[in-house]
């Protein structure tokens, strides 16, 4: 029973983790991997809840198939550690994407993108069902400023949890050559059966080491039902582009 209560509570603060999407943030930008090229995220994220401690860490492999086109691979071993009962660890859920970017600035003034993504079921520690997740991402730039944010609905039925929402938006800005620091607000509705809507601020940074190397990183509170869904999360990760 424990561990299925803590299952559930995982799949309530999920979401809330700036994992692989618009890197540090929730909220994805509609830009595609250049073509040709790959982008490899090695990243570690977490939330903190009343409950105790959990997160992931592993590979986000994009690729740039075509001009408007990215395909996706996240693989995560996730773990937990509860305030009460024995902590675990393993094979997460597995995740599937395709970016597609089919409005473009310089035409429409918006970038425009689907990224739907599919959740494999986890054998050890995550969701024990598939789940799909199906968001549309709007970015605007302009001189040094860059406004993104979107969201959408997941198709997600299986033990305790339930179909939810999820929308979040972020404002970056570079503040020096190959720096640029970001805050975002996000908010989702509940994912589980008798859970809670939950809402987050967060802050996040980048820096380009070298044009193929860069690190990034992001931290928020929890500010709506934070105790049951996530009094703090956060994201670290280092990107390879080639």
């Amino acid at each position: 029973m424990m561990r299925a209560a803590w299952l559930t509570g995982l799949a309530v603060v999920l979401p809330f983790w700036p994992a692989l999407a618009g890197a540090p943030y929730s909220s994805d930008d509609p830009e595609p991997t250049a073509y040709g090229h790959f982008e490899v995220y090695v990243f570690e994220s977490g939330a903190l809840s009343r409950d105790g401690t959990e997160g992931e860490s592993g590979i986000d492999f994009n690729y740039g198939a075509t001009p408007d086109l990215q395909l996706t691979a996240v693989l995560p071993m996730a773990y937990t550690a509860p305030e009460i009962g024995p902590s675990s660890a393993g094979l997460g859920n597995v995740e599937l994407a395709a970016k597609y970017r089919f409005l473009h600035q310089d035409e429409f003034g918006l970038d425009v993108a689907v990224f739907p993504r599919v959740y494999l079921p986890s054998p050890e520690v995550g969701e024990r069902h598939a789940s799909l997740f199906l968001p549309v991402w709007v970015e605007r730039d302009w001189g040094a400023w860059s406004s993104f944010g979107g969201g959408g609905c997941s198709i997600n039925r299986g033990g305790k949890s339930q179909d939810f929402c999820q929308l979040s938006w972020a404002l970056v800005r570079e503040v020096a050559p190959g720096l640029k620091i970001g805050a975002e607000i996000v908010h989702q509705t509940p994912d589980s059966r008798g859970g809670r809507a939950s809402s987050g601020l967060g802050a996040g940074v980048s820096y380009d080491l070298s044009a193929s190397f860069h690190v990034l990183a992001y931290a928020g509170p929890g500010i709506q039902n934070a105790s049951q869904t996530g009094l703090l999360s956060w994201y670290t990760s280092l990107l390879f582009t080639f």
